[in-house]
């Protein structure tokens, strides 16, 4: 057990969960092996408490680290912003540039409003949609954050979130005053809206969605969401927490040529520096007047400079152009690699926002040796995979000249049926589950 487990042990008597992001929980990827904390991590380069260090080939900061660790450009400007005086009585000037640059990449939106996480921005995105209604119900498809307003689903029946990528989500602490005022409907289903929209469509505030995550958008999905939302007087709010900057510079809908009322963003709009951004029409946005959200930290100067150093460079290197073509060549790596192995794999999602699944009846645990093989040669790894602009084609030669290494030890381990036995810890978990304490692995809930 390595320094990073020891710390996460302490941890876990100390921090509810172990982890402030249930996404870095060590025990989602190896548990009792995963380095769990990092003193450095520059490029694609990670190196653990101990000293030791892995190339990321996994999620890159849960996506936020779109052009890489510490990237000079982006710290130069956040640096600059210290130097400067990150918090003052007077406002930072660049909190309108950045505004500015965010309408400029979106012609349909003309004002904005900033936070400094993504789950804060949904919840401001969604009071503001509220307040411009003057309705309470919310129509919603896919992953949207931790707080009540989404959480609220999970109050008539507690799998309401299961399909919706976080299964076993807990609504407890969510005022029961909640219930029936969140309603899901499934990526590609539009009878599932049709049939909320039946049902409470005078009462409906908000649709939201992610316009892509696993894959474009079926047929007319996203223009029908649209024409639904134009015809019930309700918001339509896109959810580009996690697609935004992905694919294109700004949000993934500007590819499918379909505008919301309210975009959100955060994560690789700032590099990994705390910044979210709500943008959208005046018409909604001004509904911000009638309400009140307010908060100091989010006039801090950091997160907008990086922002800003984040999207200039974004957009001056072509950064999305290079993000397809390594997401594409990992994935056709994973598909060539497993099919010289004898394994069935499949691969999946945005070529930006990829990931894999064995095909087999023991899939948690395969993985789990996949990702415990692959640490041991060097490698954080996972069955997902976030390029960034950090990643060279070298990189990706190199990796998969060791995941074909690996596959075929999983091959042997599928053939031998002893895939557990060659873990040296528990199986991975998935889904949301509590810790019971700092010496248990902790229970599915």
């Amino acid at each position: 057990m390595g320094t990073g487990q020891k710390l996460y042990d302490r941890a876990k008597g100390i921090i509810p969960g172990g982890t402030q992001l249930l996404s870095k929980r060590p025990e989602m990827f190896l548990p009792e092996q995963w380095p769990a904390y990092y003193q450095s991590a520059k490029g694609i380069t990670v190196t653990d408490l101990d000293g030791n260090s892995f190339i990321d080939m996994s999620i890159m900061g849960v996506g936020a680290c779109i052009l890489g660790y510490g990237d000079p450009d982006v710290d130069a400007a956040a640096k600059s912003a210290i130097d400067n005086g990150v918090m003052c009585t007077l406002n930072a000037p660049e909190e309108v540039e950045l505004a500015e640059l965010l309408c400029e990449l979106h012609p349909w939106a003309s004002m904005v409003r900033y936070a400094r996480s993504g789950g804060e921005a949904m919840s401001l995105a969604i009071r503001i949609a509220r307040a411009h209604t003057g309705r309470e119900k919310v129509a919603f498809c896919g992953y949207h954050g931790w707080t009540d307003w989404y959480l609220a689903a999970n109050l008539g029946a507690d799998n309401s979130l299961d399909g919706h990528l976080m299964p076993g989500l807990d609504p407890a602490g969510v005022p029961s005053s909640l219930r029936n005022t969140a309603f899901p409907f499934h990526f590609n289903q539009i009878d599932q809206l049709k049939d909320i929209v039946s049902r409470y469509g005078k009462d409906l505030a908000v649709i939201v969605m992610e316009p892509g995550r696993e894959t474009y958008a079926e047929d007319d999905f996203v223009t029908e969401v649209r024409e639904i939302a134009t015809s019930t007087g309700a918001v339509l709010i896109f959810d580009e927490i996690t697609t935004g900057f992905r694919m294109t510079a700004g949000g993934i809908h500007l590819l499918q040529k379909v505008n919301p009322d309210i975009a959100v963003f955060a994560k690789a709009m700032a590099n990994g520096y705390a910044m979210s951004a709500v943008i959208g029409t005046s018409e909604v946005m001004e509904s911000v007047q009638s309400t009140f959200i307010s908060s100091t930290n989010w006039t801090e100067r950091i997160g907008p400079s990086a922002s800003i150093a984040t999207i200039k460079k974004y957009r001056k290197e072509n950064v999305a152009a290079h993000l397809i073509e390594i997401g594409t060549s990992v994935m056709k790596g994973w598909e060539d690699a497993a099919h010289e192995a004898g394994i069935k794999l499949h691969a999946s999602g945005l070529p930006s926002l990829n990931h894999f699944s064995f095909e087999h009846p023991e899939e948690v645990a395969l993985t789990t040796l996949f990702i415990q093989l692959m640490l041991e040669r060097g490698y954080l790894a996972f069955n997902q995979f976030k390029p960034s602009f950090a990643h060279k084609k070298e990189d990706i030669s190199s990796y998969m000249r060791t995941v074909s290494e690996v596959f075929a030890l999983l091959k042997e381990a599928i053939d031998k049926n002893d895939i557990k036995e060659r873990l040296n810890g528990p199986v991975a978990r998935r889904g949301f589950y509590r810790l019971t304490s700092a010496k248990t692995e902790g229970h599915r809930l």
